[in-house]
């Protein structure tokens, strides 16, 4: 077999790197005792741009910061004879809100996928969570070092068990017999060792050593603490050797200075060896319980000290039937008894230290390398196995459920506010007619499918919004204050075309007398606008309500006529912009690009017109080679858009683009009857669920809402309302779309 190993890699200092190189090397002395050639190579993640000085080992680097690395780096995986690649993860060396940058290039690798979790958390926050579940379902297995973290993530992470092998962190070979030998060798044969080591940060809760030490090093002044290891490099970055200088001035204060020394280095292995084998007890102070493997522990247990801890996760597992002893966190004076007594009775102490080493022997790096080579073993059986995500069957009842809870929290007696900061609405910006034209179109066509007692509700208070927003004229002001005033005269053009589309639907479709009446009142005024839009945006929405206006009274011949001017009118539009290269109706593709085709295919329902047809097919073919990557959509950002004879932007990617997509698709199989239509519909809605550049889901399980946007490196967490009526539109067309078709749709 040949392993990838994507990871930290010495000489960077990082307890990850150390674990890797010993997990290589452990596989090393298996593969000696196989047949045939085997071998392991690293892809090293560089926290600097300049990187290490690597060993021959590290074929390919990614830096920390560069989306295309990771690429790059899955591309060199790919073509490079790998058997399987092993991720070890760590939230804090990939780049990205939370290491997102990571995704991707699991998403394109080609080889078996096992993932070994350095960290599992109990309280994920929401990208941590969706992280961790893209991860689990790009893994073909999964190793953890503790049961506790089997659990999380059966439990909270939806992984299947069968994907997850359960292997203990493994430890050097230690000679428990050398312990005098190493004690002398570092001059502390008449004193009791007492010793903690790791990169150095306020978490360890090292104070809560120093604060035992007084009445300890009173009556057994024999007693030297070792503070072994460098401050974390970020804790150094952000704020230099704040900690470790506060701990010197404890000490000093607690007159226990002369008991304490501090090694300021990351030590090499060897070094480590011999300090732990020198040691006689070993403590982990931290000071929470969020901790599922700790590699320090591990090494303490290996060489047989006498290991004290608070109770985080791991402790309480590995310390279990008598192996070590468990102390409440900050408890300074309970940790001081523990150590008077150790030190009275010498003999409690020596049966800690061997029941400690004896566990270690069955955790020794070989053994454990034989593990993971028959968890690498079920992992290229399982990859031949997996079906493609291409041949799977679309189940939408596999979808969330189409609920209407986020909606109904940005919602007062007034109507939708525009913005939320998260998911709680934002009053600051008050209301706007896009959003409560959008809300009473997604309400409607949610009434007009099932029924839905609260969608009729909303409608209502929407249908108020719009109508108080009506000018005498027939057009409408946009911005509403949250403290009840008009914030503009006249809104956009879009903001026109929005309200006209759910005013024709509603027309179409109409929940009771009442709502037709109204909306179709409405309506005919503002048919003298119509001809007078020169927005092609406000013209496309206009559109789409026209047709359904017109599936009402297909015998209205003026409406017929206007629908036709408006339709060429986008037509002309195209014609004036396109060359042999673009193909889009201005020189710019912007935001809400997908309804401008689709309009044309809701057009053509209603006018049977093959230039229409025609032009849609083209915009659209266009919009699909820009927006189509691999098998998912990259939808343009609007940080920059998409200029023509420019670069396109993929930063700041709106839901509202991927719903236009959508309807898009769903219009264009209604049009033509080709079935690869939808199944476009459907890649472009599961943008919302991590098919996306970021493999990331927009769509938030918990509160129902949708995030605003996904940006370079993360999310926008903010959940306003066109962000969640855009999944909302988009999910009912979806479901309206399988439910008409009956069809199964591979993806």
């Amino acid at each position: 077999m040949k392993f990838a190993f994507i990871s930290t890699y010495k000489p960077r200092e990082c307890g990850i790197a150390t674990f890797t190189g010993n997990q290589i090397k452990a596989l090393e002395k298996n593969f000696a005792e196989m047949p045939g050639n085997h071998s392991s190579y690293v892809i090293a993640m560089n926290d600097r741009d300049e990187g290490y000085n690597y060993p021959d080992i590290v074929k390919f680097t990614i830096r920390e910061n560069h989306q295309r690395d990771y690429l790059k780096a899955a591309d060199f995986i790919n073509y490079n004879d790998t058997d399987v690649c092993v991720l070890e993860h760590e939230f804090g060396i990939f780049g990205g809100d939370r290491g997102v940058y990571i995704l991707p290039l699991l998403h394109r690798l080609k080889v078996p996928l096992i993932v070994v979790f350095h960290t599992v958390l109990k309280e994920p926050t929401f990208s941590e969570k969706a992280i961790i579940k893209e991860i689990g379902r790009s893994a073909d297995m999964i190793v953890v070092m503790s049961k506790m973290a089997v659990n999380f993530l059966e439990t909270i992470y939806d992984i299947p068990s069968e994907k997850i092998a359960m292997i203990e962190h493994g430890i050097p070979d230690f000679d428990f017999s050398r312990h005098d030998y190493f004690k002398k060798l570092y001059h502390f044969e008449d004193k009791k060792v007492l010793m903690t080591f790791g990169l150095i940060s306020s978490g360890k809760g090292i104070e809560t050593v120093i604060k035992a030490l007084p009445p300890v090093v009173k009556k057994h002044p024999e007693l030297v603490y070792l503070i072994v290891g460098k401050t974390h490099p970020t804790v150094l970055r952000q704020s230099g050797e704040e900690y470790r200088n506060y701990l010197k001035r404890l000490a000093k204060k607690l007159k226990v200075s002369n008991n304490i020394v501090f090694i300021d280095n990351f030590l090499n292995e060897n070094d480590l060896c011999e300090y732990l084998s020198a040691t006689d007890m070993y403590v982990t102070p931290y000071v929470n319980e969020a901790q599922i493997t700790s590699g320090t522990l591990s090494y303490a247990i290996g060489a047989g000290a006498c290991v004290i801890s608070t109770p985080y996760w791991h402790a309480q597992e590995l310390l279990s039937d008598g192996r070590g002893i468990l102390f409440d966190f900050g408890d300074h004076e309970g940790l001081s008894e523990i150590l008077l007594d150790l030190l009275d009775h010498p003999e409690k102490m020596e049966q800690y230290r061997q029941k400690a080493f004896l566990h270690g022997l069955t955790t020794k790096w070989p053994l454990l390398g034989k593990k993971f080579i028959d968890v690498a073993q079920d992992a290229i059986e399982k990859a031949k196995t997996k079906i493609p995500e291409k041949e799977k069957i679309i189940d939408p009842t596999l979808f969330p459920r189409f609920d209407l809870t986020h909606i109904r929290r940005l919602t007062d007696s007034t109507g939708i506010v525009q913005h939320a900061r998260f998911n709680i609405p934002d009053y600051t910006h008050g209301y706007c007619l896009d959003d409560n034209a959008r809300a009473l179109l997604v309400m409607a066509k949610a009434y007009h499918r099932k029924k839905e007692s609260k969608a009729l509700d909303l409608m209502s208070t929407y249908f108020a919004y719009v109508n108080y927003m009506l000018r005498h004229d027939g057009w409408f002001r946009n911005f509403f204050s949250y403290d009840h005033h008009y914030l503009d005269e006249k809104g956009s053009e879009d903001a026109f075309g929005r309200t006209v589309w759910a005013l024709g639907f509603i027309i179409l479709n109409p929940p009771n007398d009442a709502f037709f009446q109204i909306a179709l009142n409405i309506f005919r005024k503002t048919i003298p606008h119509f001809e007078k839009l020169q927005s092609i945006r406000g013209i496309a929405n206009t559109i789409i309500g026209i047709t359904y206006y017109l599936e009402k009274f297909p015998f209205d011949e003026g409406m017929r006529i206007i629908l036709q001017k408006l339709s060429y009118q986008l037509i002309d539009e195209y014609n004036k912009n396109k060359d042999a290269d673009w193909q889009w109706f201005e020189p710019i593709l912007a935001y809400d690009n997908g309804i401008l085709p689709a309009a044309l295919f809701y057009a053509y329902e209603r006018l049977e017109d093959e230039k229409i047809l025609e032009t849609g097919k083209k915009t659209m073919e266009f919009l699909d080679h820009v927006c189509f990557i691999d098998d998912h959509i990259s939808i343009i950002g609007n940080k920059n858009w998409y200029k023509k004879g420019g670069e396109r932007s993929r930063s700041s990617q709106q839901p509202i683009d991927a719903m236009a997509m959508v309807i898009m698709y769903k219009k264009a199989y209604d049009a033509t009857k080709q079935e690869s239509y939808l199944h476009k519909m459907f890649t472009s809605f599961m943008w919302f669920f991590g098919e996306n550049d970021l493999r990331v889901p927009l769509f938030d399980y918990e509160t129902k809402g949708c995030n605003d946007g996904l940006g370079h490196d993360g999310l926008n967490r903010n959940q306003g309302a066109e962000s969640s009526l855009a999944y909302l539109l988009a999910h009912l067309t979806v479901l309206t779309a399988f439910e008409k078709e009956k069809v199964n749709i591979k993806k």
